[in-house]
């Protein structure tokens, strides 16, 4: 049955259409549903397809599909940042493979400016993606109001403020995450705890704080909580603020390892050991956590979990699914931090 193939090349249609003794527009047919094709020739067609090991050309493919096979990867964040931040990096591997699984390819993009997120907008509302991954979303972003206006199927990384049953989401479950940890902190002893939170214009930032408020009750002090915005420099003033207005705290709940990295700093630089005179406690687990010193206890956030379940809920989205929420559990690591 028509000629042999050439094995150190890839098969193309022309080999299939040889090997079965049928015209190329009959193979092709039968790629795309077998359509208008006799019941012998797409016998013939998808013998000659396993016989040939012939694979479909995903980029010809989506030109019927009208599909990219691709998603983007999209930070709304500075780009130092990922390259800093060690969360962004294993969301993007996770990704990465989830979607490598799935022969599906990944587009990196940052958004951090202005300008920036109108050429990112402009290129994903021309369909050259079948879909978002947004990560690090901040309340009041236009992005996300654009890309569901342009019609762009969308999953984020954390509940996205304000957009809550339009946009579908997967979240680690941060307000519990913080009751875990200051509540540890009070097993440990320790009853002036400070805080230093996350921007409060992301879900993490509103939600770690508010798990802390809930276990400290009626003794929440103001005093006591600083701001930064997840990077190693904002946990250092955060921290040498604390100590400036409260001398007397002996715990700390830093709402990212990399600020806690910061925090410890801003600790050993005024003399207060860690965990004798202040125990820290953060939040991610990356494994930046393990390579401080002291090692740092911290809450566990499920990485390859939430990457995996973003591409899944993606490809759900872009089926034309509505959008769907998911918040998976923290672990608390204790390490010698506490």
């Amino acid at each position: 049955m028509g000629k042999s193939v050439n094995r150190l090349r890839r098969p193309t249609i022309r080999d299939v259409a040889a090997a079965a003794g049928v015209s190329r527009g009959t193979v092709s047919r039968v790629l795309n549903g077998g359509h208008w094709v006799s019941p012998a020739a797409l016998a013939a067609v998808n013998r000659a397809i396993k016989e040939t090991g012939y694979s479909v050309n995903q980029h010809a493919r989506s030109l019927t599909t009208r599909r990219s096979n691709s998603v983007a990867f999209l930070l709304t964040e500075p780009q130092h940042l990922l390259f800093e931040d060690p969360n962004f990096s294993v969301l993007l591997r996770g990704a990465t493979q989830a979607l490598a699984d799935r022969e599906m390819t990944l587009v990196l993009m940052i958004a951090g400016t202005p300008a920036e997120r109108r050429r990112v907008q402009d290129y994903l509302a021309a369909g050259h993606v079948d879909g978002v991954l947004l990560v690090s979303t901040h309340s009041g972003n236009p992005l996300v109001d654009n890309l569901l206006r342009a019609g762009v199927p969308t999953v984020a990384c954390g509940r996205p403020l304000g957009f809550e049953g339009r946009v579908a989401y997967v979240a680690a479950d941060d307000r519990d995450g913080g009751r875990q940890m200051t509540r540890h902190l009070l097993e440990r002893g320790r009853r002036t705890i400070a805080t230093i939170t996350g921007p409060m214009d992301t879900p993490g930032g509103v939600e770690r704080l508010a798990g802390y408020r809930d276990v400290v009750g009626d003794d929440y002090d103001e005093t006591l909580v600083a701001h930064g915005d997840y990077g190693r420099g904002s946990g250092y003033l955060a921290m040498t603020s604390l100590l400036e207005r409260r001398p007397d705290l002996d715990a700390v709940f830093v709402a990212s390892d990399l600020m806690a990295a910061g925090a410890l700093g801003a600790l050993a630089e005024q003399g207060r050991s860690v965990p004798g005179d202040v125990s820290v406690g953060g939040f991610d687990d990356t494994g930046m956590a393990e390579n401080l010193y002291p090692r740092l206890t911290t809450m566990r956030q499920p990485y390859d979990r939430i990457s995996s379940e973003m591409v899944r809920l993606l490809l759900t989205v872009i089926d034309g699914e509505s959008p769907a929420a998911i918040t998976v559990p923290t672990t608390l690591i204790t390490r010698q931090s506490t």
